[in-house]
């Protein structure tokens, strides 16, 4: 059975432990991901955006599992913000860089296809053992 994408609850749980450590919260985004909303004439370079979420830079921040979505002020102009959740790279702290940054996710589908009466399930690896990394 596929499992949903981790990446929202662990963005929640960073962003808690982050403002609980009186520290601001960092999201890095992906400026070009799909359905993204973001001004980007801050975009950088690379297609990337780093927006500050600490509760005193934001107004109605939600965390869902699909998306993230607020509104700050950039220039003095308030804007509303959406970022789909497979288009947040990272979230991390400022003030020592500690949190994560994310793997890219394949895509997710909705339900696996089934083996039809010709094909075969594919045997899982033996040996192969999965692995933890670790993040700073």
């Amino acid at each position: 059975m596929g499992m949903t994408s981790s990446r929202p609850y662990m963005i929640r749980a960073l962003y808690d432990w982050i403002v609980d450590n009186d520290c601001t919260p960092y999201l890095l985004v992906d400026a070009h991901a799909e359905g993204a909303e973001v001004p980007q004439q801050y975009v950088n370079k690379d297609g990337q955006i780093v927006l500050n979420i600490a509760p005193t830079a934001v107004v109605g921040l939600s965390i869902e599992n699909a998306s993230i979505s607020f509104n700050a002020r950039f220039g003095g102009i308030p804007t509303n913000i959406y970022v789909p959740s497979s288009g947040v790279l990272g979230i991390y702290a400022r003030e020592n860089g500690q949190g994560m940054i994310f793997e890219p996710e394949p895509d997710q589908d909705p339900e696996p296809p089934k083996p039809g009466p010709a094909e075969k399930p594919e045997k899982k690896e033996e040996g192969k053992r999965p692995s933890l990394k670790v993040v700073k």
